[in-house]
Order: C-alpha cells, then structure tokens, then sequence
C-alpha cells in the first residue's frame, strides 16, 4: 500500500499529485519549484536563492516521510537554460556529501510550471 506524504512546510500541490508518495522503503517526490510556502510567493531573485528555495521545499518533504538527504539515491533537474547548470549544482552540492551524492540527471527543457528556472524531483530509500 502507497502511503501519501504532506507537509505544510512545503508548497502544497497545484494539481492533481502529492507532494510525495511512500511506497514500501522507496519515497517518490514530485518536482519542487521555488514557492515559499509561508508566502505562496516565487523566490526568483537570483538562481541560486530559486535553487535554495527548491532544495529547503525538498528538504521539507524528505522530513516529513522521516528522511534525509542521505536518503536519497537519484535526483532529477530539470532547468531552463544550461548556462545556469554551475550556479544550481554549486547550491545543490551543498546539500549532499559528495562522497555519498546521489545519481542525476540535469536536463535544458523548454518551460517550467509557473515560468520558472529550476524544478527538482527526488527518489530516496529508507
């Protein structure tokens, strides 16, 4: 059985999906893009507080199903221009060990929900 994971930490969903979902020891989040969720406000101001905002929403998430960051085996990053790659990876490498960071894939893609530059989506083993 799926258990759905919440938290009001985070943003809560702007369609039809959950923030995450537990299945067995396997946590599958969905995209996190840089919504304070205190505010409901986009934090654009600059790449790396966009990326910041996404990894604390992450953060949040991975907290609220009892996990870590340590937990997590594969992430997905999506973002709008591949110029910014070195300033998203330099925030997002803040958050692992780089001994033990996860796999990843960083895909350019046209557009993103809301016209944001950065969205990322996790998976995480308990």
């Amino acid at each position: 059985m799926k258990k759905i994971i919440f938290t009001d930490k985070a943003p809560a969903p702007i369609g039809p999906y959950n923030q995450a979902v537990l299945k067995g020891d396997t946590l599958y989040t969905s995209g996190q893009i840089a919504i304070n969720p205190a505010t409901g406000e986009l934090v654009l101001e600059t790449i790396e507080a966009e990326t910041a905002q996404v990894m604390e929403n992450m953060k949040a998430v991975l907290d609220a199903a009892g996990m870590t960051f340590e937990n997590i085996v594969k992430t997905t990053i999506f973002i709008m221009d591949m110029n910014d790659f070195g300033k998203i990876n330099t925030v997002y490498g803040s958050y692992f060990n780089e001994k033990t960071a996860p796999a990843r894939e960083t895909v350019q893609v046209a557009c993103l929900p809301k016209n944001v530059n950065v969205e990322i989506s996790m998976i995480a083993i308990l």
